[in-house]
């Protein structure tokens, strides 16, 4: 019974924002709800294409379009959620055999040069908004996707891009100042 009672601990443990990640990781723990809710309203959009496309000859044009959209949103979020969680791909070879006080040099290194090159990313899909979202002119308009349906969602995946990759590097800023002022 003992055993029973430990796994929600556990798994609580697994799902929220590590304690370095501050009050921004909370945010983004909890923002990460918002984007695993359309992953499951892109589910259920395809099981309504294909039940509109083969059983009753009906098909829509956006469902598509929407559906990659919602995913692609979600993914995007993903890089985002998982940095909040330190749930990210790093090479433990050196890593795990390091002694705590290595171990904590290495996170304040890591969490630097990652909010360095996030900080490129997000300069880069600055200049990829520039020209997805405004007009020559200086006016704003969107990209759309050219489709029959025409959807403004390649213009709002690249504001969203640019937005995540911006907030995630403010969260490894935060992170390595928190790994460095940990305690030994």
């Amino acid at each position: 019974m003992a055993e029973h009672d430990a796994i929600p601990e556990v798994l609580h443990e697994n799902h929220v924002a590590i304690p370095e990640a501050d009050w921004l990781g909370r945010v983004i723990d909890r923002l990460g709800l918002v984007f695993a809710v359309g992953l499951l309203v892109s589910m259920l959009i395809l099981i309504q294409e294909v039940l509109l496309r083969y059983v009753f000859n009906a098909p829509t044009i956006w469902a598509h379009e929407t559906t990659v959209f919602l995913c692609g949103a979600a993914f995007i979020f993903g890089g985002l959620y998982c940095t909040a969680k330190d749930r990210h791909i790093r090479v433990v070879l050196l890593y795990d055999i390091a002694p705590p006080g290595m171990r904590r040099a290495l996170d304040v290194v890591i969490s630097l040069i990652c909010a360095i090159c996030t900080g490129f990313f997000t300069w880069a899909s600055w200049l990829m908004v520039q020209r997805s979202a405004f007009a020559p002119d200086g006016a704003i308009r969107l990209e759309r996707s050219g489709s029959a349906w025409d959807p403004v969602y390649p213009g709002v995946i690249k504001i969203m891009l640019m937005v995540v990759m911006a907030i995630m590097t403010v969260q490894f800023l935060i992170l390595a100042y928190n790994y460095a002022r940990k305690p030994r």
